[in-house]
């Protein structure tokens, strides 16, 4: 099963107690470094169930509890294997540990959990140049090494699953309010045409099919760059949760990395693939990739919060979801995405 499925009745996590979670740890002691001391402390995870648990005279860990009936175990070990693969190349990815079989995903009372080294680090600056440079040599070693083979059990980033699927999710609940029923239901449509027509152009649209002068490759991302899941250190950045591994256009690892208005993202883009460039080539197609990639992550992060809607830390931490204020939001952030979507892509001087 892979992340569009509906949710399933009830609330899985529920079992996880914090009893069950040292219990957990403890069932692989070698791999912890120990048994449990008692202590844990949830960490900031929604998607997942991500807890720093303290070990007998050890350094304390990080284990993830994977949410239930998201993932095969096939694409969870993907996930560790293409992380592992990187750390083995001296890239800063954080990968899960491994026993002495080499086994990296486990299961305790029905639930299935990987642990983590803890590393410490605080949210990069993006405003500084150097660091941009910096985090787009990283990503350019990263996308070197997925660029060398293809995952066979997680999905593809397109717009089928991530804008058309999305939608048709969300017109399916109650969440958006009956009076802004036809305004988002006409806008997301209109702009997922948009979309698919910023595809086209860089190459990877129904129109570009068989034409190789205008392909983009697909390659094995990260898929989820935003500055939660860069940890900064003094010694530069660490690449943490590659749970949302997948096929995709290597732009979708770096447009998250911008901000500000048009001539503050050319200036970013400029440092970013600067740094990039000096491990893996990029094509400049990609560059019609940025709005349309932002817009679809828009949509799914609707859909996002709407199919997690059982799970009841969901309704504690987005309480506004259900609100008609944030769906006017949304009809104002898309219609921005629309005229965004209609000016040239940025340029790269390089």
């Amino acid at each position: 099963m892979i992340e569009n499925e509906s949710p399933q009745a009830g609330h899985p996590y529920e079992a996880l107690t914090p009893a069950t979670v040292l219990d957990a740890v403890d069932s692989v002691p070698q791999l912890a470094g120990g048994r449990s001391d008692g202590r844990q402390l949830a960490l900031n995870s929604y998607e997942n169930r991500v807890y720093q648990v303290g070990i007998e005279d050890a350094q304390p860990i990080i284990v993830k509890f994977y949410r239930p009936n998201r993932w095969t175990d096939a694409a969870i070990q993907e996930e560790h294997d293409f992380a592992e693969s990187l750390a083995q190349s001296e890239i800063p990815a954080i990968a899960p540990l491994r026993d002495a079989a080499g086994t990296s995903l486990f299961e305790y009372a029905g639930f299935r959990f990987a642990i983590y080294p803890r590393r410490g680090g605080r949210t990069p600056d993006l405003e500084d140049p150097d660091n941009l440079m910096w985090m787009g040599r990283f990503l350019g070693r990263i996308h070197a090494i997925g660029a060398t083979e293809s995952f066979q059990h997680r999905p593809t980033l397109d717009i089928e699953s991530f804008g058309w699927e999305s939608y048709r999710y969300i017109m399916s609940t109650d969440f958006v309010p009956k009076d802004l029923h036809e305004a988002y239901s006409t806008l997301v449509e209109d702009v997922l045409k948009q979309v698919q027509a910023g595809f086209d152009l860089a190459g990877l649209g129904e129109k570009a099919e068989g034409d190789s002068n205008r392909e983009v490759a697909q390659i094995r991302l990260h898929g989820d760059v935003h500055p939660g899941n860069i940890l900064w250190t003094d010694g530069g950045p660490h690449f943490v949760d590659f749970d949302d591994a997948r096929m995709g256009p290597a732009v979708q690892d770096l447009w998250m990395l911008l901000s500000g208005d048009r001539p503050q993202m050319t200036g970013q883009i400029d440092e970013v693939l600067a740094g990039y460039s000096e491990f893996m080539d990029f094509n400049p197609r990609e560059l019609h990739l940025i709005e349309p990639l932002r817009t679809l992550r828009m949509i799914h992060y609707s859909a996002w919060l709407a199919r997690r809607w059982d799970d009841p830390t969901f309704p504690m931490h987005f309480p506004w979801f259900g609100e008609s204020r944030y769906w006017e939001e949304q009809i104002l952030a898309l219609r921005e995405q629309a005229a965004m979507m209609n000016e040239p892509p940025l340029q790269w001087m390089g």
